[in-house]
């Protein structure tokens, strides 16, 4: 069976509209949160990435460490340790949140894990003001720890 030129075949068409209707649900769920705290808390952990990865590569032998430019990074993360966690209010826990409901109905525990995280980068810290790199290793364990720990507990993966 012979096609006109510039008629699509309803087999075409079809395809086109399921795929259409179907990108429309991979659309991001916007913050609709008055405040929009969900969209700063995530900026903030997007911050916390950007400024731990070069710290995890020094840390882990994979970067050269330069102490004075390590310091600065890590001075950067201990400012960065505080921020996010007034961004969890009680209204905090709506789509698309990775945060599991146990961050509101266990909040001691969650502002003992913020705490846990917050003295490990004091830690790290005070061994990057001292300049050596076997001291920053371990104090950067404990970063790592207490960050597995609390996404354990309190967030979707």
């Amino acid at each position: 069976m012979e096609r006109k030129e510039g008629k699509p075949r309803s087999g075409h068409l079809l395809a086109l509209l399921l795929c259409l209707s179907l990108s429309a649900c991979f659309e991001p769920i916007q913050d609709t949160h008055p405040d929009q705290v969900l969209t700063k808390r995530r900026a903030l952990f997007k911050q916390f990435t950007r400024t731990l990865e070069p710290i995890g590569l020094v840390a882990s032998g994979r970067k050269e460490y330069k102490p004075d430019e390590f310091l600065m990074l890590v001075q950067d993360l201990n400012t960065l340790a505080s921020k996010p966690w007034v961004y969890f209010p009680p209204d905090g826990n709506y789509p698309p949140t990775h945060a599991r409901p146990a961050v509101w109905s266990q909040p001691e525990a969650f502002k003992a894990a913020q705490e846990k995280y917050q003295a490990s980068v004091q830690q790290l810290l005070l061994a990057a003001q001292a300049g050596r790199l076997e001291p920053v290793q371990r104090a950067m364990d404990g970063v790592t720890s207490s960050c597995k720990a609390c996404h354990k507990d309190f967030r979707y993966e």
